[in-house]
């Protein structure tokens, strides 16, 4: 029985997984007077259907903060346990990595146990870009890379499934890109990326920290949950022509949430993290 991908595994976790479940929330529990200590800016939690039954639509980035941020909030926020969608290469984890990344709620995006969480009721993450988005090449920070996918857009038709679109920004700057898409160098990265995990869409740049270092630039998380994208398909309408209208809607509004992001990281004097500035720093409306 395979945690991340057997559908009934997936709805009735085994007893070593939900052991896992309790500590992984205990230490999210504990943590929570640290990370609210960094001040990450988060704006619209009120947007979340309160019953649980939404599919949230979100943007990587290169540290992948918002893998962690968005199931802590929602958590915090409505009490519900987040369902992430991974990318199948996970599916073939074996151990207590499989059984951690289980635990955290996670399971592989594969078209039937994503129906069976959907008639659950459960709220579901994705990452339409998948691992290709993570990463960035010079002047491609906070772009989505969805390459046509549109399956996330037909499962949430076919429920009913609100969409709700939420996009974070500062995780493509605590390291920045030397290199451009479509050089030389991303040639040889796509190519040694094909050779050993035979995927050339996972070619990386060469990037840098705090100067020529690797060391992380300091930067505040700026986390937006957008209003809900209603998917109930109009009687007239095929099933596939309004799957790709949901799709570019919630793509729009997911660019439009990093767009006003990024317009309020702008003014912000506590982007970097100054300590000097923690008073100063922009905090949502209302």
């Amino acid at each position: 029985m395979h945690v991340l991908t057997d559908t009934n595994a997936i709805m009735n976790q085994p007893l070593r997984v939900e052991l896992m479940r309790r500590v992984l929330e205990g230490v999210a529990d504990a943590v929570t007077p640290l990370a609210e200590a960094y001040r990450p800016y988060v704006e619209g939690l009120d947007n979340l259907p309160r019953d649980g039954r939404f599919l949230l639509v979100g943007n990587h980035t290169q540290v992948g903060a918002e893998a962690l941020l968005i199931p802590f909030h929602v958590r915090r926020a409505i009490g519900k346990r987040v369902r992430p969608l991974t990318d199948r290469q996970f599916g073939r984890m074996r151990g207590p990595a499989r059984d951690l990344l289980a635990a955290a709620g996670a399971l592989v995006g594969a078209p039937e146990p994503v129906r069976e969480l959907m008639r659950n009721n459960e709220p579901i993450l994705v990452f339409p870009g998948g691992g290709r988005e993570i990463p960035k090449f010079k002047g491609e920070e906070y772009t989505l890379r969805w390459q046509g996918r549109a399956g996330f857009a037909r499962l949430a038709v076919e429920h009913g499934y609100p969409i709700v679109p939420v996009g974070l920004i500062g995780g493509d700057d605590v390291y920045r890109s030397f290199t451009r898409r479509g050089g030389s160098w991303e040639r040889f990265s796509g190519a040694l990326s094909q050779r050993f995990s035979g995927r050339p869409d996972m070619a990386m740049p060469l990037q840098h920290g705090i100067g020529p270092t690797l060391i992380p630039r300091p930067n505040r998380m700026y986390l937006h949950f957008g209003v809900a994208v209603d998917t109930t398909r109009p009687a007239p309408t095929a099933i596939e022509d309004w799957a790709a209208d949901v799709r570019q809607q919630t793509r729009a509004a997911l660019e439009q949430i990093l767009a006003e992001l990024l317009a309020v990281r702008a003014d912000d004097p506590y982007r970097h993290l100054n300590p000097l500035n923690w008073r100063q720093a922009v905090t949502p409306p209302g």
